[in-house]
């Protein structure tokens, strides 16, 4: 997900897909502490779009 994209979103958008996010990075850590997880550097490129997204969100906020 690129920032150009994000700032394109209200506020309401990105609240609800950083909730969307988080709940993904939940069930990937799940999923690695059950080995079942195939592809770890999901869990790095989930953590950055939720960071990109709070950044945003912080700076609409000002």
């Amino acid at each position: 997900m690129k920032a150009g994209e994000l700032k394109q979103l209200s506020n309401k958008e990105l609240v609800h897909k950083l909730f969307e996010l988080k709940k993904k990075l939940h069930q990937l850590r799940s999923h690695l502490a059950a080995g079942k997880l195939k592809n770890p550097h999901q869990i790095k490129e989930t953590k950055k779009d939720i960071a990109r997204i709070l950044t945003i969100l912080n700076l609409k906020k000002k």
